[in-house]
């Protein structure tokens, strides 16, 4: 069977650091204008049940930039919209493609799929985890900060999708993590307690953003309404408003630290256009790193070898 992509925690540390060292690589080779060719001949299908910028383009340039080819189906392109079994799909789609990058509602419509698959099953989001974002996050933050694993990285808002897959992330490659939620907007309370029984330095809850960031090398925050959750914007803009990252948090971390947003920002709610823009803050960068980790995920997981179907 092909190795999926369902979350972080599928991975060894060494394996994730392959995915990291290779999207490193391929960057630079990209950047001296070396052109690639490892998936010419291949197929990979974009099945994405919610709508997307980043992650789409970011997946499609990759795919292109390693000379394969994309087939993007929306939900309204596929029978998942007239509930055709989850199994059926994927042993047909397995005929036809050599991956399928997935970004979906329930984290269970991956695992089905990866079930039946015989070839990769990325997971391009959940509402449960958002491992590739989460990986090319972690690319953004070894170009500022050498010594991952000397490293205290802050995650301040939503206990969402996101968060998850940076617990998993602190849990498999051995950095600090401090997460700063609102009570009751915490991180999956399953993925913290076996994170945190793994961890070889400390992962943290906190209700205070302020007891979070103090000592941090890296800030990190997101969206406090996700995909989905548009009814509850209102209610959420009050509950977060103690967690914006804004001038006065950043002056509870150290001078030097480094900003992180995976986007798109909704500035002046959980982070100030002032942050934003400021030099600390490297989230174009990151959404540069997208495309070289998908690239090096997909390369990787494409080349490995598939079953016959």
């Amino acid at each position: 069977m092909p190795k999926h992509f369902e979350s972080l925690e599928s991975f060894s540390k060494e394996e994730l650091q392959t995915f990291l060292f290779r999207a490193a690589v391929l960057k630079g080779e990209s950047k001296r204008g070396i052109r690639h060719c490892q998936l010419q001949g291949k197929t990979v299908g974009l099945v994405f049940e919610k709508p997307s910028t980043r992650t789409r383009v970011s997946f499609e340039a990759a795919m292109y930039g390693l000379a394969g080819q994309v087939i993007f189906l929306s939900a309204r392109d596929t029978q998942l919209a007239r509930s055709e079994p989850l199994k059926d799909m994927a042993r047909v789609m397995s005929r036809y493609v050599d991956g399928m990058v997935v970004r979906t509602y329930g984290q269970d419509v991956v695992v089905e799929l990866a079930r039946y698959s015989t070839v990769p099953v990325i997971n391009a989001l959940t509402d449960l985890h958002h491992p590739c974002q989460v990986l090319s996050d972690v690319m953004t933050v070894m170009e500022c900060r050498k010594n991952l694993d000397r490293l205290k990285i802050a995650w301040v808002g939503d206990g969402n999708n996101m968060a998850n897959s940076w617990i998993q992330a602190a849990s498999i490659l051995g950095f600090e993590l401090a997460l700063a939620c609102p009570e009751g907007y915490g991180p999956d309370a399953d993925i913290l307690e076996r994170a945190k029984a793994s961890a070889a330095r400390p992962i943290s809850l906190h209700t205070s953003a302020e007891e979070a960031v103090a000592g941090a090398d890296v800030i990190n925050t997101d969206v406090w309404a996700s995909m989905g959750q548009e009814k509850e914007q209102e209610e959420r803009l009050k509950v977060f408003s103690p967690f914006q990252v804004n001038a006065q948090l950043l002056a509870k971390a150290p001078d030097d630290v480094v900003i992180l947003h995976c986007l798109p920002a909704h500035r002046g709610e959980e982070i100030t256009e002032e942050v934003l823009e400021s030099r600390q803050c490297v989230a174009f960068d990151q959404a540069e790193n997208k495309m070289h980790m998908h690239k090096a995920i997909l390369e990787l997981l494409l080349t490995a070898g598939r079953e016959n179907a």
